[in-house]
């Protein structure tokens, strides 16, 4: 279904330094980046622009803009959010999504990485010695910095004399570049979700072998393997083809570990 296909990938951050390589020895798809394809007007993690929509629905707009950019009937797009992560509130995580569109065959399938492996901070700082100490604890200089203060936003700062520079006006606001050329981690997150997508497509329904055939639906209350009480975790999920409809119910047979239980750990 995808082999010797051309796939425009929507990115302008080098995101296919991560996603093209995987694609094309597991499908052999081969991947174009198109020229000049400005990304930022879907959303910047700066804010200078709002993202336009919820991730998916930002991922999928870069993917048909892609399309109607280069035409073709095939595209890869990627989206990226830091927030608390869903299970663990305490933990800031990184979550990272890899949609592929195909029109041809009318599919849509969504690789998913949720990672708490994330250098994503940000902190007000006064003087270099204070911005030292900030870019020492994010990775600097192999991930970048932005520096925002009341007139500007500088991004990519990626050098001690760069930062000193940036810093040398009094108090500014110190971010990680989370773009995915200047940050490492998050690359290696958009792989994940790539290897995720991946796995997704190898996946076909029973029914009709259509790819992307993925846990659609969850039941929770997964018992406890002290008292047998429900607890938050997975019990039962459901597979389902987005073409013919079929669905396939998977029952978990293992049991939740106490420290997950309302009871036994409250």
């Amino acid at each position: 279904m995808f082999n010797d296909r051309v796939a425009v990938l929507a990115t302008m951050h080098r995101k296919e330094e991560a996603i093209a390589p995987i694609l094309e020895s597991e499908f052999g798809l081969k991947v174009q980046v198109p020229t000049d394809f400005n990304t930022d007007r879907f959303g910047t993690f700066t804010r200078e622009i709002a993202r336009s929509g919820d991730q998916l629905e930002a991922a999928r707009k870069k993917a048909f803009a892609a399309l109607e950019r280069v035409g073709g009937d095939l595209a890869i797009a990627s989206e990226g959010s830091f927030a608390p992560h869903p299970s663990f509130p305490m933990l800031p995580c990184n979550r990272e999504i890899v949609i592929l569109i195909d029109t041809l065959n009318d599919l849509e399938i969504v690789g998913e990485s949720i990672s708490t492996e994330t250098n994503f901070n940000h902190r007000t700082v006064s003087n270099y010695d204070e911005a030292y100490q900030f870019a020492m604890k994010i990775g600097f200089p192999e991930h970048k910095l932005v520096v925002i203060d009341q007139e500007k936003i500088l991004k990519g700062i990626g050098d001690f004399d760069q930062l000193k520079a940036a810093v040398s006006s009094g108090k500014v606001h110190l971010e990680t570049d989370m773009r995915a050329m200047n940050n490492p981690t998050r690359m290696k997150a958009i792989a994940k979700a790539t290897l995720d997508l991946i796995k997704k497509l190898k996946h076909c329904c029973p029914e009709c072998g259509t790819p992307g055939f993925t846990v659609a639906e969850v039941k929770r209350g997964l018992p406890c393997s002290w008292c047998g009480s429900p607890t938050d975790l997975i019990l039962v999920s459901v597979d389902r083809c987005s073409k013919c409809g079929f669905a396939q119910e998977k029952i978990s047979e293992q049991k939740a570990d106490p420290m997950y239980c309302p009871y036994c750990n409250p």
